[in-house]
């Protein structure tokens, strides 16, 4: 199998699993500086749109992604050429990181308001939707707090407390950084899915065949499903994977619409 490794997809394969390992061994400040933060953050900088997606979270979040890429890129280097999987490969993991990098900035915005509201009107009852809404980044005892807070509205030092825990929580969120190629992965795989809808896959987990555009289909729908639910608690971009899966497909379908040749 490793023989049938086309010229990118191995140097690709190379390239993030030698970054992994000097970055988990060797220099692990690369993990810091390279992974992609919210863009108002102090830790951003514009070259982690390319950066973030050679970090990876840890051996098995490294596999992953290049397990796919090992499965679904030699073909596709194969019927697209070196230049086309390289463009789609770099176009939908930087792309997927400037979305979600939006989709953050959305999210941050809201997070502001709510901020806002409670500094202009410091009232128990708003910090306590906030502990609510952001419950997994605090400890049990914020409710004894709250309960003490509830007493006491007027008290000059439960809101200053109040608002230093809101501002604790928006500084946590603005450093969450994103690493990994699961958008680019996205990418490669409704790429082959689009290309080579019928062509039949074996599953490990379930063991079973499938055509390779059922296998897209879910993936999207589970994406999809994951970004409509949003759960605070899951560490997983769905939104960046959601973007690679769209920029791909529009890559491939203006590729089909302005060719002669794919080479």
């Amino acid at each position: 199998m490793f023989r049938n490794l086309t010229p990118v997809v191995k140097n690709l394969l190379l390239i993030n699993v030698g970054i992994f390992f000097i970055a988990a061994y060797f220099i692990p400040q690369l993990q810091a500086m390279f992974a992609l933060y919210y863009i108002e953050s102090r830790l951003f900088m514009p070259f982690q749109f390319l950066t973030y997606m050679f970090m990876h979270a840890g051996i098995w979040h490294l596999f992953s992604n290049m397990f796919g890429l090992f499965i679904f890129g030699p073909l596709l280097e194969q019927f697209l050429g070196p230049k086309k999987i390289l463009t789609l490969w770099m176009v939908c993991g930087i792309g997927s990181g400037v979305l979600y990098s939006g989709y953050t900035a959305f999210q941050m915005h809201q997070l502001d308001n709510k901020i806002e509201s409670f500094y202009n009107d410091p009232d128990p009852e708003i910090f306590n939707q906030f502990v609510s809404d952001n419950n997994y980044m605090f400890k049990s005892s914020i409710y004894d707090f709250i309960d003490k807070f509830s007493r006491a509205p007027e008290n000059e030092s439960y809101i200053q407390q109040a608002k230093d825990n809101m501002q604790a929580v928006r500084e946590n969120k603005a450093n969450i950084p994103m690493v990994g190629a699961s958008g680019a992965l996205f990418g490669i795989l409704i790429a082959f899915g689009m290309l080579f809808p019928n062509t039949q896959l074996f599953l490990l987990f379930p063991p079973m065949p499938i055509k390779a555009k059922y296998l897209v289909l879910f993936y999207g729908l589970y994406t999809v499903y994951n970004v409509i639910v949003n759960n605070p608690t899951d560490n997983v971009a769905h939104f960046a994977h959601l973007s690679g899966l769209i920029i791909g497909a529009i890559l491939v379908t203006f590729w089909k619409k302005n060719r002669t040749s794919f080479y």
